[in-house]
């Protein structure tokens, strides 16, 4: 088999390195999604339908952020983010004086 990684592993592999960004973004799409359906609706409030917006909005996050917390679990249990973490940390390069 080639070394070629997933579509599916790269996707992982960059909302590991980029959790917060993930979880904004998942949160600016499903106000605007929720935004979008609430104003269709007719007979609601503006009020209503922005309380609403949010509220999916949140739970959307807070489903994201148990996402990500699972995903560094997963991580930290297999040694997955020790390896990433060497890249960083590479002792033994550079020479101590005494």
């Amino acid at each position: 088999m080639n070394n070629e990684k997933s579509k599916m592993e790269s996707f992982r592999e960059w909302v590991v390195e980029h959790k917060l960004r993930a979880v904004g973004s998942l949160w600016a799409t499903g106000i605007a999604g929720s935004l979008a359906y609430n104003w269709s609706q007719t007979g609601m409030k503006t009020s209503v339908k922005l309380i609403h917006a949010r509220l999916h909005a949140q739970a959307l996050t807070l489903a994201a952020l148990t996402g990500a917390a699972l995903v560094e679990y997963y991580d930290h249990k297999t040694g997955k983010k020790a390896e990433r973490m060497a890249k960083f940390l590479q002792f033994g390069n550079h020479p101590q004086s005494d």
